[in-house]
């Protein structure tokens, strides 16, 4: 319950502060909902059947400076990972970021606080990998021929992700008026346990079917790159952990 006053306080806070500067900033919104038959978070297998929902808000500042923020929720099945549990899980992440233009590149710090309703019985199993979180982030990002490249740094500062360093390129191709195709790949590295975790790659296609709202088909692909290094506190064989998968879904979103 205290949880859940944290998080509808934050919430409360955050859409007050953007109510109040509405007037003076130009913020733009973003709702979007999806399916995927697996979620995979990071190339760790968490579970089957993803259903998910988020809201996502962001304003430029000033020319340079942009802020954004928004809650994400999901649904999926744990059973199929973690039999013992034979329950579905709920998750609520708020998340928050700053990016300044340097010129050179695109310099950001995030902040992202991932609820979990089963974190309890999850931290038993998976060694607190769906449990409760705070991260926070630090990232640069910038476009070299059209290819967009980022280098994002996670560091959880409740309990001990070992750190995580994820570099990303991504690219899109304008078809016509209507579709997009976008290719994305994400490379993961285990900071503190000195090894690549995975190479995630996805490919999707945005079909916008009226002005500001897209249907997005997609397909996932997830290469295990941990040869074996696992979290030791991950102890049994059912436990959700890196491997490969492929996996496919779609999104619709609508930008106002």
């Amino acid at each position: 319950m205290r949880n859940y006053s944290k998080l509808i306080g934050a919430l409360a806070a955050v859409s007050a502060l953007a109510a109040g500067n509405a007037s003076a900033i130009d913020l733009s919104y973003n709702l979007h909902a999806g399916y995927t038959n697996q979620y995979i978070f990071r190339g760790i297998d968490l579970g089957n059947d993803l259903v998910e929902a988020g809201f996502d808000v962001s304003a430029d500042v000033t020319e340079s400076t942009n802020i954004s923020a928004g809650v994400w929720y999901a649904n999926f099945d744990t059973a199929p990972n973690i039999p013992e549990l034979e329950a579905n899980t709920n998750e609520i992440d708020f998340y928050a970021k700053v990016a300044q233009d340097l010129g050179f590149a695109t310099a950001s710090v995030g902040y992202i606080y991932y609820y979990n309703d089963n974190s309890n019985d999850l931290r038993d199993f998976i060694g607190g990998h769906l449990g409760d979180a705070q991260e926070i982030s630090f990232g640069l990002s910038r476009e070299f021929y059209g290819v967009n490249v980022s280098l994002t740094y996670y560091w959880d500062i409740v309990s001990d992700n070992d750190g995580y360093t994820e570099l990303a390129v991504g690219k899109s191709w304008e078809l016509n008026s209507c579709l997009t195709l976008n290719v994305g790949s994400a490379l993961g590295y285990a900071q503190e346990e000195g090894h690549l975790s995975h190479w995630t790659t996805k490919v999707s296609l945005d079909y916008e079917f009226v002005e500001n709202a897209k249907f997005s088909p997609f397909v996932a692909g997830t290469l295990d790159l941990s040869s074996g290094h696992f979290d030791d506190a991950i102890t049994t064989s059912t436990a959700p952990h890196t491997k490969n998968e492929f996996v496919g879904g779609a999104m619709i979103s609508v930008g106002f």
